[in-house]
């Protein structure tokens, strides 16, 4: 016996789409914040944003499941920004490419990713705490 939350379409669809909109903004916002929050919030809603397509695609898994999906996902990512071949660094060089796959590797991103996910974990278990026993 497990619980695994309700995870309404709709919901998680909108989650997804404001989180990419805040994320593609998020340099914008550096006047509202300090500086080193600015550095860490572009990778931490990209990682959320990914919590929550994970989420969105695998609706009947725990959370845990999509926590540690996304979190090795993100870090996939991550650490294949230190391979680069030139057909890989042309696709960086686009602005969708370099939004999906960055640009060079930093250990800081992966504490940000982690944190995004935390938050991903604490809203879906705190503010979406639906669940249903399987």
């Amino acid at each position: 016996m497990r619980l695994t939350p309700k995870r309404n379409v709709i919901t998680y669809s909108f989650l997804s789409v404001t989180v990419m909109i805040l994320g593609l903004c998020a340099r914008g916002f550096s006047v509202y914040f300090p500086g080193w929050i600015n550095l860490y919030l572009g990778d931490a809603l990209w990682a959320l944003m990914v919590f929550f397509l994970l989420g969105l695609l695998f609706r009947s898994r725990e959370t845990r499941w999509v926590a540690v999906g996304a979190l090795l996902f993100s870090f996939a990512i991550e650490f294949s920004q230190l391979y680069h071949s030139p057909g890989v660094d042309l696709l960086r060089k686009t602005r969708l490419g370099g939004l999906v796959l960055g640009y060079g590797f930093l250990w800081s991103d992966l504490i940000s990713y982690t944190a995004g996910i935390g938050i991903g974990i604490l809203i879906e278990i705190r503010v979406l705490h639906s669940y249903r026993l399987d």
